[in-house]
């Protein structure tokens, strides 16, 4: 009897492990950084602290696998759905997998967030293919432009997994007209206004008496472009989308240089030259180490400032640098970095996704000291900001901005 109660409270603690593991995969597809190390993390986290009360059960799954406060809401929501069976915590380790029910309760349906809703409905109701069937196909071309238009207006940070993918697949087919500028090289032009004596005195040579002016001007050209991008935890599911929108203007054109930071700098320029895309993102993943963790922007502005500016900002480079402005080291450092590049670039733009809010202030000591050394200030959360930037990039600015 004994080695029968023995039996059943280990296929029960496995089902409990089973479910938090499912748990882990439901947040990892809602979008928090939660791989299989922190669901491992979990498991011992509820077997060391025992399942008392749904609340204690709550945070102490909280506690393993939230680290920013952005990531709260979803995994509040997750869980609420996910554990709702209340005899999965009334009873130690008597934890049958949850049949999940999304469309169960419409109340709370309508504060879901769309990813988590998606996440736990994944691969429900989907039936096989009979044999022999044909499957049917209908488009309608009536809808295709009013559903890009409503996706050019959604924020990155709303949009389900399909409309991630369709943003992806608009971004690739982006470029980014940046102004040509004159260089210091000058080529023929037979209405230049200055006159190209070598070439004049070649020709009366060949020639052998007298021929007309020849003319030159100067050649133009457009200037290299350094991308900043900041992949820290709370730029998670922007930065992710910013590597293919980069990845198709490092492949669109000549001298692109772009950099990663968090609480490093890591230059990928080599990555994103690769054409296919999910290569060269995979080898970004490889080559980056501090995805989703924390932001030192001064610290990585002086890496950048010390080791990389004067090999990719010669001949007047234009430099995006996007980023919330959130800095784990409350802006220190900053001020002197920032206003270094500033010097050493033609123009700099920074893209903050938080400017789409219409009470943003800058409060964040980071914010501050990055606002009054940029020439333009720019909110980048959706498809048609993309499309505000690279119109800006095409038209020339000569006169710098002073941020309020």
């Amino acid at each position: 009897m004994n080695d029968s109660a023995s039996q059943t409270a280990d296929e029960e603690s496995n089902r409990l492990a089973e479910n938090i593991m499912h748990f882990a995969r439901v947040l990892r597809a809602a979008g928090l950084p939660v791989g299989p190390g922190r669901a491992l993390e979990g498991v011992r986290a509820v077997i060391a602290a025992g399942v008392g009360s749904r609340q204690d059960f709550y945070w102490t799954l909280f506690s393993v696998f939230v680290n920013r406060q952005d990531h709260r809401v979803l995994f509040d929501q997750a869980f609420h759905v996910f554990w709702r069976n209340p005899r999965i915590l009334e009873r130690m380790l008597h934890a049958l997998m949850p049949q999940v029910q999304v469309e169960a309760d419409e109340s709370r349906n309508e504060a879901i967030s769309r990813r988590v809703a998606e996440a736990l409905a994944k691969g429900e109701g989907a039936e096989e293919p009979q044999e022999g069937a044909e499957e049917e196909i209908e488009f309608d071309a009536a809808l295709t432009y009013s559903a890009r238009e409503v996706l050019q207006e959604m924020d990155f940070e709303a949009m389900s997994t399909d409309e991630v993918a369709q943003a992806r697949a608009i971004i690739s087919r982006m470029r980014l007209p940046i102004m040509a500028v004159p260089t210091r090289r000058f080529g023929a032009d037979p209405r230049g206004r200055r006159v190209d004596m070598r070439a004049t005195l070649r020709a009366a040579l060949r020639s052998g008496g007298g021929v007309p002016l020849r003319h030159r001007s100067p050649k133009y050209r457009h200037p290299p472009l350094v991308v900043l991008c900041d992949i820290s935890g709370s730029m998670s599911r922007y930065s992710r989308l910013f590597l293919h929108f980069m990845h198709a203007i490092t492949n669109d054109r000549d001298r692109v240089h772009t950099f990663v930071f968090g609480t490093r700098l890591t230059n990928i320029t080599r990555h994103l030259r690769h054409r296919d895309v999910d290569v060269a993102l995979e080898k970004v993943s490889g080559g980056v180490e501090d995805w989703s963790g924390g932001t030192r922007i001064g610290h990585c502005l002086h890496d950048f400032n010390a080791n990389w500016s004067r090999r990719v900002l010669g001949q007047g480079a234009v430099v995006l640098m996007i980023s919330d402005g959130l800095d784990r080291d409350a802006g220190e450092g900053i001020a002197n970095e920032i206003q270094r590049l500033h010097k050493s670039c033609r123009r700099l733009i920074w893209l903050n996704p938080l400017l789409r809010y219409d009470g943003f202030e800058p409060k964040s000591k980071g914010i501050k000291a990055l606002l009054p050394h940029v020439d333009d200030f720019r909110t980048v959360h959706n498809l048609a900001s993309l499309g505000d930037l690279a119109d800006a990039l095409s038209k020339p600015q000569n006169k710098r901005m002073e941020a309020a």
